[in-house]
């Protein structure tokens, strides 16, 4: 088998290991945080990091990431390996070094979606202490958990999850169509 069917072969295989939430168990509203009533970005982010708490075996970090607005085009100066995409546009990202959450404009912490972005970076700010084989490997848990709060939420994620597969795998970028 070449690599490209290889590589197209083991995603289906995860995707299909690691479904998406099913819509039709939806509970919108079950689990309504403190995230709807936050009146800063610290009370939002520590209403995230409780459901985290829960979520997760990654213990809360001692101190919080620095969280900013930008514009796109401060975010794509800046943009790494775990960036957040929906729809090919990039809403947020974690830079490990500064420990600095960048969101995007624009960006509303009353709407879910946008939310979720902070919450998906969030995820990579528990995740930076640990080894990961490739940056790219985080991007799968952080939308797995994403995809779950915006479930409990009553929404969706709208992510390509054959890319998500095939980044996290970590393969060579060589992969070229026959």
């Amino acid at each position: 088998m070449h690599r490209s069917s290889f590589a197209v072969a083991l995603a289906a295989a995860l995707i299909a290991f690691c479904p998406t939430l099913p819509r039709a168990e939806n509970e919108a509203g079950s689990s309504v945080a403190g995230w709807q009533h936050a009146d800063s970005m610290a009370t939002l982010v520590s209403s995230l990091d409780a459901w985290l708490d829960a979520q997760l075996d990654w213990p809360r970090r001692e101190v919080a990431p620095r969280v900013r607005l930008v514009s796109k085009w401060q975010a794509a100066a800046r943009q790494g390996a775990t960036a957040s995409f929906q729809r090919g546009r990039l809403r947020g990202l974690y830079d490990p070094d500064r420990s600095e959450i960048l969101l995007v404009h624009p960006w509303d912490p009353r709407k879910a979606v946008d939310v979720a972005v902070l919450l998906h970076e969030l995820t990579h700010h528990r995740q930076a202490p640990h080894h990961w084989y490739c940056p790219a490997a985080q991007e799968l848990p952080a939308y797995r958990l994403q995809e779950r709060w915006l479930w409990e939420q009553g929404h969706s994620l709208d992510v390509n999850w054959v890319a998500v597969v095939l980044d996290a795998g970590c393969t060579p970028r060589d992969i070229h169509p026959e």
